[in-house]
């Protein structure tokens, strides 16, 4: 028999101070009230109630087993209600991973206004280069950079993702500007590294890929610190166009090379197919799509 609701039925019986009246509350038969005290007592291997003609009353085990059965059937409960709750409305701990330069400049941004519409979602976001299991790691969803692999999860395709190269007025100013790819052998080019990797800039054009441009002698895993070097003019930088936006708007760093930039790369939300249906998560769905998606 199912002992939760042996359990149920047994706590009944005690609170309506006779089998029959536990029956009618449970809408069952006396017979089936006696087999549910039945089936935990022989799981237990002791009485837990003295049964008479007249009254009944619990032995000391059973006063013992029924105060621990009441707090366990509380806090089903209680596990059942927030379950409940969570799926009626946004609530609870989102998980989020972002690629460093698409999360600090674009998502981090635009967060304040998610949570203040969903007061009771936190959000714990994690900006890194690496690529997380999301089922291993209990993330509820992640933006990935670059052609995805097969796979179970569902992925919502965003606006693509463009690189720039830019430099300083000051830097082109004093080492010229590049007209195309060759010239750069004659520059500073500030590499990225992921993972103790060099990360090698690469261009192309119709007609076929460009060679590398020359070891740099800056080399940085992180977005923010390549952009701070090619600002103070050591040297031409390679990077997100999201990054750099707003200081080629202001002028402090020159888009070069247009025409032999990388083709762009996909963008895409992705999350396990068994967690679309929490509210906190569909909700951040919308969101994502509605300010990076696809027009």
């Amino acid at each position: 028999m199912d002992r939760l609701r042996s359990m149920e039925v047994f706590v009944g019986v005690v609170e309506a101070g006779s089998f029959t009246a536990a029956a009618r509350a449970f809408e069952m038969s006396v017979v089936m009230v006696g087999k549910h005290i039945a089936d935990l007592e022989q799981r237990l291997g002791a009485r837990l109630l003295n049964r008479t003609t007249r009254r009944q009353s619990l032995t000391e085990i059973g006063e013992q087993y029924c105060e621990q059965c009441r707090q366990i059937l509380a806090h089903v409960q209680s596990a059942e209600s927030g379950a409940l709750a969570m799926r009626s409305s946004a609530r609870g701990n989102l998980r989020i991973s972002a690629p460093v330069a698409f999360g600090s400049a674009l998502l981090a941004p635009l967060l304040p206004a998610y949570m203040a519409a969903h007061p009771e979602v936190s959000v714990d976001l994690d900006l890194s280069e690496r690529i997380s299991d999301l089922v291993e790691e209990g993330l509820d969803a992640a933006i990935r950079i670059g052609r995805l692999d097969d796979s179970t999860l569902i992925a919502r395709p965003l606006k693509p993702y463009g690189m720039v190269i830019c430099g300083a007025p000051a830097y082109l100013a004093r080492c010229g500007t590049p007209a195309t790819p060759a010239d750069l052998a004659q520059h500073q080019c500030l590499d990225f590294l992921h993972w103790r990797r060099v990360v090698r800039w690469r261009l192309g054009q119709p007609d076929g890929a460009l060679p590398s441009p020359q070891p740099s002698r800056f080399r940085s895993n992180n977005g923010q610190a390549v952009k701070q070097m090619a600002l103070n003019g050591f040297g031409l930088a390679m990077l997100p166009e999201i990054v750099v936006a707003e200081e080629i708007a202001q002028g402090r760093l020159v888009p070069l090379l247009r025409n032999y930039m990388p083709p762009l790369r996909p963008l895409h939300l992705i999350y396990p197919r068994g967690r679309q249906t929490t509210p906190k998560l569909s909700t951040f769905v919308d969101f994502v799509v509605k300010n990076f998606g696809l027009a």
